[in-house]
């Protein structure tokens, strides 16, 4: 859990992972999908697609293990802020 004056760094960083994961795996998926095109196939973009689907997996199965159970407790009543 974040304490209170740790949230604006917790975002930069958050922020921060999310463009460049972003522009890695765009850098990923456009390399593989380029492999095909001097051979004149679509081979090059099944493979991209395979790549954005294994991606997506290993992500949901890595979220499903770092998200904690049940709802976080709140201290102080519910209009805590």
């Amino acid at each position: 859990m974040i304490e209170h004056h740790e949230a604006g760094l917790a975002s930069g960083v958050v922020n921060t992972f999310h463009e460049v994961g972003g522009s890695i795996g765009v850098a990923v998926v456009s390399t593989v999908a380029a492999s095909g095109i001097e051979s004149g196939s679509v081979g090059g973009f099944t493979d991209a697609f395979t790549v954005c689907a294994l991606a997506a997996v290993v992500s949901a199965a890595v979220a499903l293990g770092l998200v904690p159970p049940g709802k976080p407790q709140m201290a102080g009543g519910p209009h805590v802020h």
